[in-house]
């Protein structure tokens, strides 16, 4: 069911941070550029990914940033993973999506989703988001590695 974060899925993570880095390392024109860049090779090397993009914090709400897969949610507010991820700035990792409380179904095929946060200056200014048509697709050993790619757009970010 779930592939374990260790030989197969960890390995995969690395060879990805690799491929980005030199597709995006002095390479990415912008922000979103490099953004869509991550979308793009996660959402075609990862099999269970199901949604593979970012939400940008706009206000009081998040709206949709570069993504691949199914058409998403354009304007996220008051409640979900992608929410509790921004209010909370920490990763959130969902086994079940019908056991989130307040849990936003973009696509009701979704079973499984992880989030991460995107910091600039120690705020949020977008979330990372992933889902999974298949339950427990992600666990907390998946965080270190999305991180790892995601540090990618420090540069983008500035200080």
């Amino acid at each position: 069911m779930t592939e374990p974060v260790v030989e197969g899925r960890a390995s995969r993570y690395e060879r990805i941070h690799t491929q980005l880095r030199d597709l995006t390392t002095g390479k990415s024109p912008s922000l979103m550029a490099a953004m869509a860049t991550i979308c793009a090779v996660l959402h075609a090397k990862m099999p269970h990914h199901s949604w593979t993009g970012f939400y940008l914090v706009a206000g009081d709400e998040l709206h949709v940033g570069p993504y691949q897969g199914p058409v998403a949610c354009q304007v996220l507010r008051g409640a979900g993973v992608c929410i509790t991820c921004w209010r909370t700035a920490q990763p959130v990792v969902v086994p079940d999506v019908h056991l989130f409380p307040g849990h936003v179904a973009c696509d009701p095929r979704s079973q499984s989703e992880i989030v991460l946060p995107v910091l600039k200056d120690g705020r949020v200014v977008a979330v990372f988001d992933v889902d999974s048509h298949q339950p427990a697709q992600f666990s907390e050993e998946d965080i270190a590695p999305l991180a790892q790619i995601l540090s990618l757009l420090d540069p983008y970010l500035g200080s």
